[in-house]
Formats: structure tokens, C-alpha cells, sequence
């Protein structure tokens, strides 16, 4: 089935070789990089206790993407499709990888600070589409089989859910204290 769906979807061009640009190390992670200055810049400048702690945790899963993927690549040590070079260690897709944690943990850093509810709604609307654009180019442009790309989206949602739970106990963990010790 894997190989059905990439031969019905496969047509090399221009823009899908761009959208899976997206997910390049050079692209994702300076947007994630932005976001943690803003976020520690914002926190620190509220007041907010621990205010280093979520940029710091989003860092931390970005540094472990490459720890976590090239082992299972060369696990798993599948072929890549027809489109690219003969050789293994396509599965799972570091590109989506790497987009899916630098996306969404901008976005999970940044919907504290957004003030209404539609802004955080087309703030994860825009994560999800920029995720799947990806996953659409490697898949069209045939750097990875289909199955490559969503190992690493559920891979990655696991890992992401870590780091909302993280960041949603720091925040209850804030508010607890401000509660007990009133200024």
C-alpha cells in the first residue's frame, strides 16, 4: 500500500521540493530558535516564575530529534523510493521530524501568550498545515515513502504531548505558587 500511494503521488517539481524545504534543519529550527527568545524574553519580562523553563524544555526535545531518529533510521534500515539515491535509512523521515518538534513547539510556546481564542485556533491551524505541506513534499517530491513521513508525525506527537504536559504543569505549578504567596 505504502508503494501504491507514493507512485499515485510522486511528480517531482518545484514546489513540492519547496514545501519539503520547510522541514530542513536550516529552516525549522531558526524559526523555533525565534520563538524561544520571544517566549524567555516575554516571560522574563512578566515576571513569570521559572520563565526559562519552557524554552528551555522546547530546546531540549529539538536537541533530542537527531538522538531519537538516526537510531531508528539505521534500525529499521529501509530503502529509500526510486526517486532518490539507492541506499537505507529512510524511515522515519528526519525532515518531517524535525518540522513537526520545531512547529509545534513554537506553537505550543506560543499560545500562552496569545490573548484571544481565535488567534490560538489559527495559530494551530497553520502548525498542522505547515506539518502536512511538509509531509505532502517529501512524499510528492519522493524523498520518503508515505509510511516514513507518518512514523514520524506519530513519533513526534508523543513527543510533543510530553512537552504540553510539561508545560502545562510548570504553569499550574506558577499559579499554585502566586496563589500561596500573594505580594
Amino acid at each position: 500500500m505504502d508503494e501504491r500511494v507514493s507512485r499515485a503521488l510522486v511528480h517531482p517539481d518545484r514546489f513540492s521540493e519547496l514545501l519539503a524545504d520547510l522541514g530542513n534543519v536550516q529552516v525549522a529550527v531558526p524559526v523555533l530558535a525565534v520563538v524561544l527568545v520571544y517566549v524567555a524574553w516575554r516571560g522574563r519580562g512578566a515576571g513569570t516564575p521559572r520563565w526559562w523553563l519552557p524554552p528551555l524544555a522546547a530546546a531540549v526535545l529539538m536537541a533530542l530529534v537527531p538522538a531519537l531518529i538516526v537510531p531508528l533510521k539505521v534500525l529499521v534500515d529501509r530503502p529509500g523510493t526510486p526517486a532518490v539515491p539507492p541506499g537505507t535509512g529512510y524511515y522515519p523521515s528526519g525532515h518531517t521530524a524535525t518540522a513537526s518538534i520545531a512547529y509545534g513547539a513554537a506553537t505550543l510556546l506560543l499560545l500562552p501568550w496569545l490573548s484571544s481564542a481565535y488567534a490560538r485556533r489559527e495559530l494551530v491551524i497553520a502548525c498542522a498545515v505547515v506539518n502536512l505541506a511538509v509531509g505532502f513534499g517529501l512524499v510528492r517530491r519522493g524523498y520518503h515513502w508515505p509510511l516514513d513521513v507518518v512514523a514520524s508525525w506519530c513519533l513526534c506527537t508523543v513527543l510533543l504531548c510530553s512537552l504540553w504536559l510539561l508545560l502545562r504543569e510548570s504553569r499550574n505549578r506558577s499559579r499554585s505558587n502566586a496563589n500561596q504567596h500573594p505580594n
